[in-house]
């Protein structure tokens, strides 16, 4: 009974749940910056390079004319097409992709991470303020030995 206490203590605590609201929207964060590079950037700057499909760039790590005359591959073959017939290739615009995918999120994290830091600057300046304007006042103990010392004064 006391391993269940324990885990249910652990997984109640304030941080743990934090950290998983926190990797649920980063997976979801994650969905969206691969779309955006795989539907959104990649398309044109394939167009520019004379390739309608970013991901399916890659070159043949076999004889190509002995594939051919086999009629295992041809120039036109989709990378799909090439992993189904079972033949070796470097597929670099793939990993190119991911490797945008990976700049694009580590960028917006950095962005998200300093308009935090900025605000939380600003918050911290603005209390600053707040207390500099506004001193608290003492508490009742002392605003009374703050009394008799002004009577004490006086006589």
């Amino acid at each position: 009974m006391g391993l269940l206490k324990e885990f249910k203590e652990f997984a109640l605590r304030g941080n743990v749940i934090d950290l998983a609201v926190g990797v649920i929207i980063g997976g979801a964060f994650g969905k969206i910056t691969s779309s955006l590079v795989s539907d959104v950037i990649m398309p044109p700057i394939g167009q520019v390079l004379g390739k309608l499909d970013f991901k399916s760039m890659y070159e043949p790590l076999f004889d190509e004319s002995e594939m051919i005359a086999a009629g295992k591959w041809n120039p036109g073959m989709s990378l799909d097409e090439v992993h189904k017939a079972g033949l070796p290739v470097f597929a670099y615009g793939s990993f190119l992709t991911t490797v945008l995918d990976f700049v694009i999120l580590a960028f917006c994290v950095f962005l998200m991470v300093k308009l935090m830091n900025m605000a939380f600057k600003r918050l911290e300046f603005l209390q600053g303020e707040k207390a500099a304007a506004a001193p608290p006042e003492p508490p009742a103990d002392v605003k009374l030995l703050t009394e008799i010392r002004d009577l004490l004064k006086a006589k």
